[in-house]
C-alpha cells in the first residue's frame, strides 16, 4: 500500500527499498489524486507478475465484437483523471516530480522546525525522511487551559482546516494535529499558517476554554 508514498519514495527517497526489489512485494498500489499530481478519483495498482492477480478478480467484457479481460468498474466513471495524470508523467517526467516533490518536503521541514519553536507543541515527525508532512502534539506534563481540538476551531476562523483526532488503539489518549504538505503549499503559504497558528496559539493560553465543546474533526 503505497497510497501517498509511491508518488514520493521514487524520487526524493530512490535508496529506499520498498517497491518490487523486496521479494515479498507482489503488487503495489498508488493514489494519483494525492501526490501523483492528479485531479480526485484516479489510482492505481501494479502487479509484479501476471500470475499474481487471483483469476477470480478478472472478468471479461464482450466489447466490440472481441473479450476483454479487466480488472475495473467498467465504463462507470470518466476517464478525464487518467488523462490527466498521464499528461503529467509525460510532461514533467522524473526530474519534474522530483523537483516538486523535493520542494514539498522542504517546506514540510521548515514548517516542522519552526513549529518545535512554538512552546506548548510537541512534534511527532518532523517532515524527513517520509511523507512531505509534519506531525504534533501537546507537550505532556502541562494543563495549557486548552486542546487540540480547540486549536483546530480557533484556527478553522482563519480558514484552515487543520484535523485533531486520536491515535489507534492503546494510544488513544494522545491527540495529535497533521499537516500536509503538497504541491502548491509554496513557503509563503506556510509562513501564512504558521503566523495564524501562533496568533491562536497566543489567543488560546491568554483565554484558556474553561468548557470546551470541540471535539474530533476528523472521521473515516
Amino acid at each position: 500500500d503505497a497510497a501517498s508514498g509511491g508518488f514520493i519514495a521514487p524520487f526524493i527517497e530512490p535508496t529506499l527499498k520498498w517497491d518490487f526489489r523486496v521479494e515479498r512485494v507482489k503488487s503495489i498500489s498508488a493514489s494519483g489524486h494525492k501526490y501523483g499530481l492528479a485531479p480526485l478519483g484516479v489510482g492505481w495498482v501494479v502487479w509484479r507478475d501476471k500470475e499474481d492477480l487471483p483469476d477470480d478478480l478478472i472478468f471479461n467484457v464482450d466489447y466490440l465484437g472481441g473479450q476483454m479481460p479487466t480488472f475495473a468498474l467498467n465504463f462507470s466513471r470518466p476517464g478525464g483523471q487518467i488523462i490527466a495524470q498521464y499528461y503529467n508523467f509525460l510532461r514533467l517526467g522524473r526530474e519534474g516530480y522530483t523537483r516538486i516533490q523535493q520542494a514539498c518536503a522542504d517546506t514540510a521541514q521548515w514548517l516542522g522546525g519552526e513549529i518545535a519553536k512554538l512552546g506548548p507543541l510537541e512534534l511527532v515527525y518532523d517532515g524527513k525522511s517520509a511523507l512531505p508532512a509534519v506531525c504534533y502534539k501537546l507537550k505532556e506534563g502541562s494543563n495549557y487551559g486548552f486542546t487540540l481540538y480547540d486549536l483546530s476551531e480557533r484556527v478553522r476562523m482563519r480558514g484552515w482546516l487543520i484535523a485533531s483526532y486520536p491515535l489507534p488503539a492503546n494510544r488513544q489518549a494522545t491527540i495529535i494535529q497533521r499537516i500536509l504538505v503538497r504541491h502548491g503549499v509554496s513557503r509563503d503559504l506556510a509562513q501564512l499558517l504558521l503566523d495564524d497558528l501562533k496568533r491562536a496559539l497566543d489567543h488560546l493560553q491568554v483565554n484558556p476554554v474553561s468548557r470546551s465543546g470541540a471535539g474530533p474533526t476528523f472521521h473515516h
